[in-house]
This record gives C-alpha cells, sequence and structure tokens, in this order.
C-alpha cells in the first residue's frame, strides 16, 4: 500500500473554519425554504434542536479524536472499538452519507447557478439536477487530478462567505417584521410536534464538525486543537443558523420563501431597489462557493474513509489505488462519483431525500462512535489516553446515542428505508469479504470472549459468530526506513527488509521532503516533478524490501522540519525499528539524536544509523562491552545471520583475556548468538576494534552510555570509531527514560 501525507501543519483557525465552511453551506444557502414549508416559522427551533444533539456528538468526537488522531474519523473509532461488523456499518454508512450529502450540496449549487445561467431541462431532468450534475461531475475531476481544499483556501473561504452573511445580516435586520415571522397562524402553525421532523430534516446542516475529525492526522497539537474547532465549530453554526434563519423569515412569509434560492430571495426584498442587484449578485456567487466548497469537502473526506477501511482490509485496498500522475485514489473518488451522479439523478427532484437519507446515516455512525467511547473507557483500552474528555461522563455518550438514535423515528419511512438499505448492505458485505480479511477483532468483541466464563452463553456465542477470521498474525513490528537519496536507498532498505524478515514484520519506508518555510505544504503537494521523484524513489524501495518476502508500505511526508520529522514520523505510526542514514542523522558524539533532543526527548523507538554507501553483511564485527544498547546490536546480528547467512564476529576488549572470554562467552549465549566468533583483545578500545574491522565488511557498535558533558571534554568511542575506519558502520541505540542527569553525565 501507497500513500502520501503531510506533517502536522492545520492550526486551530483553519480546521475551525473546514468545519464551518462545510456546515453553512448547507444550513443557510440550502435548507431554509424546504425547512420552513416543513414546520413554519419554530423551523429556527429545529435549528437549534440540532445544534443541541451535534454539540453533544462533539464532545464525543472530541474525545476519541484526541485520543486517536487517525485518518477516517468515526470509522475508525468504530472499528477499533466495536469490531469489524460495526466498522463495515460505520464506514460504509458515513461513505454513502457523504455521498448524499455531495448530492445535496450539488443540487444546492445548480440551484443557485440556474438563478444566473439558463438551462435546458433534458429528458426526465429539471436544470436544476443537469446543474449539479454539470457541477458534481467537476468537483469529482477536481479531486480525481489531486486539487484540495487546504486549511487556508477554507479559511478564505469562510472569511468571505462570514462577510456576505455579515452584510445580508446587517441589511435583513433592518427590513426586519415580526409580523413577517409568525404569519397568521403565529410561531407554530403545525403545532410543536414539527420541531423534531424539522430537525430530523435540516440536521445535514451540522455535518460538517465531524469532518474535522478526518484530517486530526494532520493537526497542530490535536490534543488541544482538535476539542476546541470540533465543538467551536457547532456553537459558531448553531449561533449563526438562528439568526440567519430568523431573519430570512422576518423579510419573506414563510410560506412564500423559495425553496430553490432562499437567501437570494431575501436579499432582494431586503435591500432597497438600487442595491438589490448588486447585493443578490453576491450573495449568489457566496451561495455558488459555499456549496461547491462543502460538496468538494465531502469527496474529499470519503477518500480519507476509504483509506482508512482499506488500511484495516474492511474493502479491498484496489479502491485505494494511487494514480500514477496524479497521486490521487482515483478509484475511489471515481466510484464516490458515480454514486453522486446516480443520486442526483434519481433523488435530485427531491431535495428533502437526500438531505434525510445523509442525516439519517451519520446518525447511525455517530451513535456508533459513542457506543465506542463507552467500550474504549470501560475496557481500559491501551494506549487509549485522550487529551480531552467529555463532561458527565458516561451520561454525555448515552445521551449522544439517545438523541441520534431517537432522531431516526422522526426522518421519514422512505429515508428510514433507503438507508436501511445501505445498513444491511454492509452487514452482507462483512459477511461474504471483510470478515475473511479483517485482521483484528474490535475491543468489546475482545473482552467479550476473554472473559467467556462470567458472560452469558449467548453473548459469548455473538461475539465468535461476529469475530474476523483474517490472519490475525500477520501483524508483526514495523520497520521504518527514512531514505533520502537514491545513492544509499538500497543499502538501508535491504537492512530494513532483513530486521523485518527476521520478525514476521514489516516494512514502512518514508521519504520526508523539505519544503522551505517560504513554501506552504499544498503548493509544495502540487509539484509534481517533486512527487514524482519521491515515488521513483519508493518504488525502487518497495522492490528491495519485497525481495524479504515482507508486507510493504510507502509514504511520502511534506515537512518544514526536515530530519526531526523522520522521528514525528515513526512516533505517529507507532515504529518499533528505525532505519536511517549517517547523513540524515544528528549525532552527538555517538548518539541518534541530535543534541538539544538528547537532553529534552526520548527517542521514539530502536534506531539503526548506518554509515555508508553499501550494504554488505557477508563479515559482521559487532563490538561490545555489554551496555544497554548492546542488546539492540544482538538483535540485529541475529537478524542478518538468520536472513542473509551474515559471519558474526563478537569482540570484547578487556584488562585480562581470560576474564574476558569468559564474560563475552556467557553473553554471546544469553543473545542467541552462541555460533559466533569469539574475539578477545586488550590494549586501547579505539585499536582493536579499529584492527578487527580492517578485514571485514559491517560493524555494529551500540550507542554510547557516555553522558552529553563527559563526551565533550574526553570524546565518544562510538564517534571515534565511526569516523576512524573506512568499513561501514552500523550504530545501534534502544531508547530508556533517563533524568537529566544522566543525559549530561552518563
Amino acid at each position: 500500500m501507497s500513500d502520501e501525507e503531510l506533517a502536522k501543519d492545520l492550526g486551530l483557525v483553519s480546521a475551525m473554519t473546514i468545519g464551518i465552511g462545510t456546515m453553512i453551506g448547507a444550513g443557510i444557502f440550502v435548507l431554509p425554504g424546504v425547512a420552513a414549508r416543513a414546520a413554519g416559522p419554530i423551523v429556527v427551533v429545529s435549528f437549534v434542536v440540532g445544534g443541541v444533539v451535534a454539540m453533544v456528538n462533539a464532545f464525543s468526537v472530541s474525545e476519541l479524536g484526541t485520543a486517536m488522531p487517525k485518518a477516517g474519523g468515526g470509522y475508525y473509532y468504530v472499528n477499533r472499538a466495536l469490531g469489524p461488523l460495526f466498522g463495515s456499518i460505520a464506514g460504509m454508512g458515513d461513505w454513502m452519507g457523504l455521498a448524499f450529502a455531495s448530492a445535496f450540496y450539488s443540487i444546492g449549487f445548480g440551484q443557485y447557478l440556474t438563478t444566473l445561467v439558463p438551462i435546458p431541462n433534458f429528458f426526465i431532468l429539471t436544470d436544476i439536477q443537469i446543474g449539479a450534475l454539470l457541477a458534481g461531475t467537476a468537483f469529482v475531476l477536481v479531486n480525481y487530478v489531486g486539487a484540495k481544499e487546504t486549511g487556508g483556501v477554507q479559511t478564505v473561504i469562510v472569511t468571505l462567505l462570514m462577510a456576505v452573511l455579515g452584510l445580508f445580516a446587517i441589511q435583513g435586520w433592518l427590513s426586519f417584521d415580526y409580523a413577517t415571522l409568525v404569519g397568521d397562524g403565529g410561531l407554530a402553525p403545525m403545532g410543536y410536534g414539527a420541531i423534531l421532523p424539522g430537525t430530523a430534516l435540516v440536521f445535514v446542516s451540522f455535518l460538517g464538525y465531524a469532518k474535522i475529525a478526518t484530517v486530526a492526522e494532520e493537526l497542530k497539537n490535536p490534543g488541544r486543537n482538535l476539542p476546541i474547532a470540533v465543538i467551536g465549530s457547532v456553537a459558531i453554526v448553531t449561533v449563526l443558523y438562528a439568526i440567519l434563519v430568523s431573519i430570512m423569515l422576518g423579510v419573506v412569509p414563510w410560506p412564500e420563501l423559495s425553496e430553490s434560492a432562499p437567501l437570494t430571495q431575501a436579499t432582494e426584498i431586503a435591500f432597497p431597489g438600487g442595491f438589490a442587484g448588486i447585493a443578490v449578485t453576491i450573495v449568489t456567487a457566496g451561495a455558488l462557493l459555499a456549496t461547491a466548497s462543502s460538496a468538494n469537502a465531502s469527496i474529499l473526506a470519503s477518500a480519507r474513509i476509504n483509506f482508512a477501511m482499506g488500511r484495516d482490509r474492511i474493502v479491498t485496498d484496489w479502491l485505494n489505488e494511487i494514480h500514477p500522475n496524479f497521486a490521487t485514489p482515483y478509484r475511489s473518488i471515481l466510484v464516490t462519483g458515480g454514486m453522486i451522479v446516480v443520486f442526483i439523478a434519481a433523488l435530485g427532484q427531491d431535495v428533502e431525500a437526500l438531505s434525510k437519507a445523509a442525516s439519517v446515516l451519520h446518525l447511525v455512525v455517530y451513535a456508533l462512535m459513542n457506543a465506542a467511547l463507552i467500550v474504549f473507557r470501560e475496557t481500559d483500552a491501551p494506549g487509549y489516553d485522550p487529551d480531552f474528555t467529555v463532561p458527565l461522563y458516561p451520561i454525555t455518550p448515552i445521551l449522544g446515542m439517545g438523541l441520534s438514535l431517537g432522531l431516526l423515528a422522526f426522518v421519514g419511512s422512505r429515508e428510514l428505508a433507503l438507508s436501511g438499505v445501505f445498513v444491511v448492505g454492509a452487514v452482507i458485505w462483512y459477511f461474504a469479504y471483510a470478515r475473511n480479511h479483517a485482521p483484528e477483532e474490535g475491543l468489546l468483541s475482545e473482552y467479550v470472549r476473554t472473559r467467556g466464563d462470567a458472560m452469558p452463553d449467548s453473548v459469548v456465542g455473538a461475539a465468535e459468530t461476529v469475530a474476523p477470521d483474517g490472519d490475525t498474525d500477520s501483524e508483526g513490528p514495523t520497520v521504518m526506513v527514512a531514505l533520502s537519496n537514491p545513492r544509499t536507498e538500497r543499502a538501508l532498505t535491504t537492512l530494513a527488509g532483513a530486521m523485518a524478515s527476521a520478525q514476521d514484520g514489516s516494512v514502512l519506508a518514508t521519504h520526508v521532503v523539505q519544503v522551505p518555510d517560504q513554501t506552504s505544504l499544498a503548493a509544495a503537494e502540487r509539484d509534481e516533478d517533486l512527487l514524482s521523484t519521491s515515488r521513483d524513489l519508493l518504488a525502487d524501495s518497495r522492490a528491495d524490501a519485497e525481495a524479504f518476502g515482507v508486507p510493504v508500505e510507502t509514504r511520502t511526508i511534506l515537512s518544514h522540519q526536515g530530519v526531526a520529522e523522520v522521528f514525528d514520523a515513526a512516533r505517529q505510526h507507532d515504529v518499533d525499528t528505525l532505519v536511517m542514514g549517517y547523513g540524515g542523522a544528528q549525532f552527538a558524539g555517538g548518539r541518534a539524536e541530535g543534541t538539544l533532543d538528547e537532553l529534552t526527548h526520548d527517542l521514539p523507538c530502536d534506531v539503526l544509523v548506518f554509515d555508508g554507501d553499501e550494504f554488505d553483511a557477508t563479515d559482521v564485527l559487532l563490538p561490545t562491552a555489554g551496555g544497554y544498547s548492546s542488546d539492540l546490536s544482538a538483535d540485529v546480528a541475529r537478524a542478518l545471520r538468520d536472513t542473509v547467512d551474515a559471519e558474526v564476529t563478537v569482540l570484547y576488549v578487556a584488562d585480562d583475556e581470560s576474564t574476558g572470554r569468559e564474560f563475552i562467552g556467557e553473553w554471546a549465549s544469553e543473545h542467541g548468538l552462541d555460533d559466533a566468533s569469539i574475539t578477545v583483545a586488550t590494549g586501547d578500545v579505539e585499536s582493536a576494534i579499529a584492527t578487527a574491522a580492517s578485514d571485514r565488511s559491517l560493524v555494529v557498535i551500540g550507542a554510547t552510555e557516555e553522558g552529553l558533558l563527559t563526551r565533550v571534554v574526553r570524546g565518544s568511542l562510538a564517534l571515534s570509531v565511526l569516523e576512524s575506519i573506512d568499513t561501514p558502520v552500523l550504530l545501534a541505540e534502544r531508547p530508556r527514560p533517563r533524568s537529566l542527569r544522566e543525559r549530561l553525565f552518563g
């Protein structure tokens, strides 16, 4: 599997505007007229109730997102906690829900487009549907060739939209008439019972906040920024809906409010004659921008969900094949685009159906996400350590489940049945395909099955029935190789492949491309020459690693940080061993990390730093004094012995030869190197290593245990050996917690 990824460069404002920009496209520009006809002026309360439901769910999304900032958002949380059966439902539901939403936004685009450009009807399709089909096709093509909304672009879009809406709000308030708002039938001409059906209709207006979680992997400081962005965007948009919809209904009587272009109609009435035309043009342009932004963001989010499902083998990775020229998951985008076109053609004359179908599927996903949060909490899931926790647990997630499922009762039988077809389809897909491929069961199933004696037989039986049959043993240790240029690619990949093969693990080949601070990462991502060079490098690495018969994943990482991003990537991907070149490491006198990092941070994993152009493990020299990192050196030596038939010689420099031979013999036996040649030397350590290395093809040496200040004064044996011999050297460092005193003085 191959993927390009961005470093964590989305800030708080960018994240918040991703949610706001998606939500205001539907809530203000498309739905007010349709919703007012369904509920009357009380529909303003429907928007507020929708905001409350969204806010309760937003708390859960925030906790899950800060605990696991992963691509895929809600799908990932549900799959991990409840297992791949419910993961299939959440993933397919989210995917189909986004397709319905994209069709809905495209219809909104078509509605406003027809106010500017005359479009003829065609066969059974209306002019609005034709405009929507043209728009939807354009949005799919934009995503196909790789353009996407970045935080910076979305910030500009939201700023322009807020200016347009602010202009309308000011003038609209001056034209507001309470008598127009209440009309002849009062605030609730259809009864207060119309509030919740109205909420079910407009809930599609609140789907944007969840999209923030799908880009959580790109957020700076997600522990702080994600909950503020998610909760803040819902709060801001709810207030905007209440104010702007009230103003619209106070300008245009609710029975007369346009179902196709409500804001344009309200603007035309609110503004005085000479300015009405200009204001209408500005508002219509804003509507086109908002609906286009929402549709494009939904298609982008759907591709991320498909990627996450492919990573977990719930869908075939064929769907996520990367285009050789555009570096986009083009098959996923085309399949999603095909569904959008079908939905526009089949349901485009009924905006309410599209809106409710999108809402239903997302409400199901939100209910499952709240259940997932409870499972994570109650099973004490390893590694579940959120920076933000929901208030009033477990009341909040239980309330989120109840509100989400309760709202389904008000969407209408047709939309409920339509969405139910997709849920049933997801279950059938799981048993027909995903169950045989998914490698891991969920925490809930694992919890039930490991406590079979204390659980009812029916519960245990159900857990066993839905448990996946995929290869659960295939997920071994991950060896990440950080590549920088073609000259050292084969050497580093060969080492990584050997380590992965010896441990039944996999290789993650990464190429960190350092982008100048003056260039945005989004702009660099559009540099085809840059990505083409990276893909060629990673393709060579894949071929070299696959020679060892191990799974290989490749990634290009665009970053302003350069080398520092290598360690960040290792942390993010939970890597077990990192392989990198000496040119990419900042040695602080015999250690893998730079001086500042050595004093302030622990390494994320085992690190192997290779100094050489060609990797030849025919004759390996392993000098050791039994230090902490020598355990890793021994692991490397065994891996090379078992995979490439390396001849290993263990060297110990001692004051007394007989005592030294006894020590090193025991050490070799304890570390699985009984068959290695043993050499004991006396005298100067550096000279002894240099002499022994002269006829070897590789020297594997552990990182120094001396502190930084000690090495500054006395020098470092590891660094001296590295720089004084011609034989390629592999420095091995195993991380362990150290106090500041140990970091300084050893």
